[in-house]
Formats: structure tokens, C-alpha cells, sequence
């Protein structure tokens, strides 16, 4: 009977008592406590700037498009300015291949060397849409983003704008990107 007994003592002296364990969960919370608010701050870091880069990049194809296409920007069906700009028009000139007059077709097709500019419309970092509200030549920007589309575009000013209704931790709205 001694023997179990040395047995029984020598298992428990390895464990963890449930004091023990305890303080160990506590100290885990208080350093999640700590971790999470710099890792939260740090993918919304990572959202604007995506958002800044994914602007940017529009921005400049827009500009290399319009170069290309006798000064017409994308958006004009078959780069007519006396038609409405459009939404699928634009789409279409910036992610297949086009000609000098802004008529697209499927990528490699003879005739059409310009483009695609790129493989796709990229989608909003921050409201995860990528559609494109198109603005006719006469309409102006709304006065704020209201996160109903992933981009707003106007062919006649070439001017792109995130739509997103809030604003970073500098009170910057995303919108004035």
C-alpha cells in the first residue's frame, strides 16, 4: 500500500492545480486585452492603404487610356462622347482590349492593340464592392460617399473617388482620397 501511495504522489507533484491554471488563462486575456486593439488598428492600416494604392492605380489607367483613345476617357460607349458614359462601358474598355476609338473586343483580338489596362475593376478595401456609379457629363459628385458602389467615376473630368461614407483616424474622409 506504500508503494501506491509514492505512486499517487509522484503523478499529482507533475500536475496543475486549478489555482494554477487559473492565473495562466488571466494572464492570456490581459495580454489578448493588449495584442487585439494594435492588430485590429493594424488591418484597417492595411485597408486604407489598399484602398489609396487601388485609387491610385485607377487613376492612372484612366489617364493612360484616355492618352491612347484620341484623348477620349473610358466610360463612352465605343468612345462616342455624344452618348451617356456607362457603367458596363467603362468595364469593358478598361479590362479587354480596345482600338484607337474606344470599340472593345476579347484581349489578343486583331484590330484592337490597346489594353486591357486590367484584369478586373478592383473591389473597395473598405465596403468590399467593385461596381462603378458612372456620372453622366452634366451630373456632379455627390457631396458624400454612401458606400452603394465600390467606385464613382466621371468620364468628363476623368476624376475616380472611393465610395465610402466614413473617414480614416485623421477625420480624412475616405471619400477625398
Amino acid at each position: 500500500m506504500a508503494e501506491k501511495q509514492q505512486e499517487k504522489t509522484r503523478k499529482s507533484a507533475g500536475a496543475f492545480t486549478l489555482v494554477e491554471i487559473l492565473i495562466v488563462v488571466a494572464l492570456l486575456a490581459i495580454l489578448a486585452l493588449v495584442v487585439l486593439p494594435m492588430v485590429s488598428g493594424s488591418a484597417i492600416s492595411a485597408r486604407e492603404s489598399a484602398l489609396a494604392h487601388d485609387l491610385n492605380m485607377l487613376r492612372r489607367y484612366v489617364l493612360i487610356y484616355t492618352a491612347q483613345h484620341l484623348e477620349v476617357a473610358p466610360g463612352y460607349p465605343d468612345g462616342d462622347r455624344t452618348q451617356a458614359p456607362t457603367e458596363q462601358a467603362f468595364v469593358d474598355q478598361i479590362t479587354l482590349s480596345s482600338n484607337a476609338n474606344g470599340q472593345t473586343a476579347p484581349p489578343k483580338t486583331p484590330g484592337f492593340p490597346r489594353g486591357p489596362y486590367l484584369q478586373m475593376i478592383p473591389v473597395n478595401p473598405l465596403n468590399h464592392k467593385s461596381t462603378v456609379q458612372v456620372l453622366s457629363d452634366a451630373d456632379a459628385f455627390p457631396a458624400n460617399g454612401d458606400d452603394s458602389h465600390g467606385w464613382i467615376y466621371k468620364p468628363a473630368t476623368a476624376e475616380m473617388r472611393a465610395d465610402c461614407g466614413a473617414s480614416d483616424e485623421n477625420g480624412k474622409r475616405y471619400y477625398d482620397y
